[in-house]
């Protein structure tokens, strides 16, 4: 009997060990937020001399690569990808409206994209107080509305709030893509170079 019930523990701790080993993959739609990222990005950055032509913009990547033999429809390939909300749509064309404003800080080398998706402020040099007022508050109101449409991207497409970070990361990768030559940007190990 007592070596019946030893055995008996034995198995019922070793099960419970197993079960408590298993881990929960929680489902992260990575292509979803790529590409949905690379849009929001495009269009954010794009001035209107830039915008593709619409038959251009009508064709995704997924329909050149698939060629003219496909089963998904563009409609429903096109539905599948679009990330949008009146939030989201809200929060890009405020950071249209001051991606001009940005710019030229980009250009001087005073401003960054991190690893994080975020703006940083790298010189102040030859700012007078006013101008670097400015400046931060542009990079904190911008940086404000990136931390907004990374947690509305997690909401429109079901993601959980922990895996924001996911999100940011992937924007910040698309952020980095779009940056001009000669703008800073941080790398994964957060050494800063010019693109």
């Amino acid at each position: 009997m007592n070596k019946r019930y030893a055995l008996g523990t034995a198995a019922a701790v070793g099960l419970l060990f197993v079960l408590a080993c298993i881990t929960v993959n929680i489902y992260f739609p990575e292509a979803t937020v790529k590409q949905a990222a690379a849009e929001i990005v495009d269009e954010i950055r794009k001035t209107e001399g830039e915008k593709k032509a619409p038959e251009a913009a009508a064709v995704l990547p997924a329909q050149r690569e698939a060629g003219p033999f496909t089963l998904v429809p563009a409609a429903y390939a096109q539905e599948a990808t679009s990330v949008s909300t009146p939030a989201i749509r809200a929060l890009k064309e405020s950071m249209k409206a001051r991606f001009p404003l940005l710019k030229p800080y980009f250009d001087a080398g005073q401003i960054g994209e991190t690893n994080k998706g975020l703006l940083d402020v790298r010189d102040e040099a030859g700012l007078n107080l006013q101008a670097k007022a400015a400046l931060r508050n542009a990079v904190r109101d911008e940086n404000g509305d990136r931390t907004k449409l990374y947690a509305e991207v997690a909401k429109a497409l079901n993601i959980e709030g922990g895996q924001v970070e996911k999100i940011q990361k992937i924007f910040a990768e698309e952020w980095a893509k779009s940056a001009a030559p000669g703008w800073w940007v941080q790398g994964e190990t957060g050494a800063w170079a010019k693109k």
